[in-house]
């Protein structure tokens, strides 16, 4: 007779991140897609945030393009945030979303995507690859001569502005929102990490300023002129920890910081990072 829930009797496989421990170090009001994909697969979860999202000190930049909006063809937007933070300065100046009606959208990926369409838009680019990168090239032959609008975070690589530049167009960078360093995960993360009953298997990465931030929280080695690489005492702490980078360019500054990617996805989603996870378990069983 079979057992309701019960996998042994029912046939159901077993889930494949059963007792994994994961440290999930999103930002909290974006962390649970990831803590409930992670669970759903049965692995224990530990949220712990890397980042916190603040405004910026000044919105005028940001509020002057969106009144002057339809002098742009081009509007790029780079993260959730930057759309959450745009949007809540259309509501601020009463300006209705069919404002941006008449300029095309550029999203980094699909979560970006999503967040524009929900508002009604259409997003007339989005790159084959998730990263700077590969949004130049997606816009390489449509720039020369435009203007373009980049609203994203007030620290944030300038491959974008730098090679669109480069390509002829006329780009103004705005400050949408900023991310800083929770310093109320400085304890929870070093006791995490110390406590051996509860041992922490992997740590994930969805960004570069979540690894950027993690080595702070944890604090740095000033040797050898390296004010925000990794200590020797803390790589100890990290031994056995499995890292989980969400894609290249967060992997690149893990190795920056002095650290190692064991794992990467190959699809820089959330989703691709779970499964990154559930391969290298497999692999390691």
């Amino acid at each position: 007779m079979k057992i309701a829930g019960k996998s042994r009797t029912s046939g159901a496989p077993a889930l494949p991140l059963r007792s994994l421990r994961v440290l999930v170090g999103r930002a909290r009001h974006q962390a649970s897609a990831l803590s409930s994909g992670l669970r759903a697969l049965g692995a224990e979860v530990v949220e712990i945030p890397f980042i916190e999202i603040r405004r910026p000190r000044s919105y005028q930049l940001l509020d002057r393009a969106l009144r002057s909006i339809t002098s742009y063809d081009w509007l790029i937007l780079t993260s959730v945030n930057g759309v959450e933070a745009l949007w809540e300065r259309l509501r601020r100046l009463r300006l209705p979303a069919k404002h941006l009606a008449k300029v095309k959208i550029a999203a980094i990926g699909p979560a970006t995507k999503r967040a524009i369409e929900e508002h009604g838009l259409k997003v007339n680019v989005v790159p084959k690859e998730y990263i700077a990168e590969s949004v130049v090239a997606s816009l390489r032959q449509r720039v020369k001569g435009k203007r373009v609008l980049l609203a994203r975070a007030k620290v944030a690589r300038d491959v974008i502005p730098r090679e669109l530049r480069r390509l002829g167009a006329q780009v103004d960078v705005v400050e949408a929102y900023e991310t800083v360093i929770p310093q109320s995960s400085r304890k929870r993360l070093r006791m995490a990490l110390r406590t051996s009953k509860c041992r922490l298997d992997v740590i994930t990465f969805t960004s570069s300023s979540t690894a950027r931030n993690f080595v702070a929280l944890l604090g740095t080695s000033r040797r050898e002129g390296r004010p925000n690489h990794i200590s020797q005492s803390n790589h100890i702490q990290l031994d056995g920890v499995r890292l989980a980078s969400i894609g290249p360019v967060t992997s690149s500054t893990l190795r920056q910081l002095g650290l190692p990617e064991d794992i990467e996805a190959r699809k820089y989603t959330i989703p691709g990072l779970i499964k990154a996870i559930v391969a290298d378990r497999k692999r390691r069983l």
